[in-house]
């Protein structure tokens, strides 16, 4: 018997290869690679989506964060505050922006940054927070973004892990000054190969940004914006997120799904899927499958002995880097730390089988 995978994008190809096939010939017969007329139509399909005025297609996520960070005026040696439990994503284009980085604590019951986590982390430094939709949970952005404009401070979205994600306020991506996405392989909305977008409902950011991601040009050849660089969303990645963007909903849908059926094989003991009680709302996207235990090394040999796969997202908070040093030596983050030692991350996308959803909750409930 085959392992269950903690993911197969193999299969996710495979269910729209026709579509993709067809596309991917069109943009290479079309003789037109880059910012021509599939980058454009994504633009305009995914802000629409999302109900916000202007989408910006750039070459990756991390440049898609550093954009919006520079967009909202951040410059070298301003303060960005962020949750230390989102991989270091932040952290990386923060630091190639020449932006110091801080640290908030999260909630202990969703692992997401909120007010309450992020007002003692402010400070007269601080320029920009970044806040992430971990796992594919929307964030209670509101306080936040009420929290931010009372100081004067922007608020950025990580939306890497939450395309889709809709709540009582609008999408993912439509809930602060700027956002963020990217679109890797293995994100809800996923292409074939790196790539990411910045959005917003500012019309003067978005020309900003434009300009950033084609090397600072005000006119071509003409350089006028400091830190500009090439970060550009390529027809063919373009196109194949045009083909993808129409089944995001049915396939966030299946992934709440999946995650429903591991909260019910769990029960009510002292194991929990981190954003279980969301299973039944658009808020939550099912990026990522996270159970809490307090036995994660037992729990992960019974998984991997019934041939589950499984991994941890994220195992190194992000002020215990070893990039960083002994510089935040004197950060404590009770709750991010604690989360550290506990996730696990479980088998979840849309074309998981329901033999192997099965096998998974079979060893769940065996726990």
């Amino acid at each position: 018997m085959s392992d269950v995978p903690l993911n197969d994008l193999r299969r996710g190809y495979d269910d729209r290869a026709d579509e993709l096939a067809k596309v991917t010939a069109e943009v290479l017969s079309s003789g037109w690679y880059v910012l021509g007329p599939q980058h454009d139509a994504f633009e305009a399909e995914f802000a629409e989506s999302l109900g916000v005025d202007h989408c910006i297609g750039v070459a990756n996520g991390t440049d898609a964060l550093e954009l919006a960070l520079l967009s909202v005026g951040c410059r070298p040696g301003d303060e960005v505050v962020t949750a230390a439990n989102a991989g270091f994503y932040t952290g990386t284009a923060a630091r190639k922006a020449g932006l110091t980085l801080a640290f908030a604590d999260v909630d202990p019951d969703t692992l997401l940054l909120t007010a309450a986590t992020v007002e003692p982390a402010l400070t007269e430094r601080t320029r920009a927070v970044v806040v992430t939709h971990l796992y594919g949970r929307l964030a209670d952005v509101a306080p936040l973004r009420e929290l931010c404009r009372a100081r004067g401070v922007a608020l950025v979205e990580d939306c890497a892990q939450a395309a889709g994600a809709v709540g009582e306020e609008g999408a993912a991506g439509s809930l602060a000054d700027v956002a963020a996405y990217s679109f890797f392989p293995t994100k809800n909305l996923g292409a074939l190969g790196d790539a990411g977008a910045v959005v917003t409902n500012d019309p003067d950011r978005a020309a900003l940004l434009r300009r950033l991601r084609q090397y600072g040009w005000s006119a071509k050849y003409t350089v006028s914006e400091e830190r500009g660089r090439n970060s550009r969303l390529d027809e063919l990645q373009a196109a194949v997120l045009r083909v993808k963007l129409p089944y995001l909903a049915e396939a966030n849908a299946r992934r709440r799904a999946i995650v429903a059926r591991y909260v019910e094989a769990l029960g009510a003991g002292e194991r929990r899927m981190v954003h279980g009680s969301a299973v039944d709302s658009t808020a939550y996207v099912g990026h990522l499958a996270v159970m809490s235990t307090p036995s994660r090394d037992a729990d992960r040999a019974a998984l991997t002995a019934a041939g589950i796969r499984t991994d941890v997202h994220y195992p190194v908070p992000d002020h215990r880097q070893p990039v960083l040093g002994d510089s935040y030596a004197d950060v404590h983050l009770p709750v991010t730390e604690a989360a550290a030692e506990q996730i696990l991350t479980l088998p979840c996308f849309a074309e998981m089988t329901g033999a192997e959803i099965d096998r998974v909750c079979d060893v769940l409930h065996q726990l």
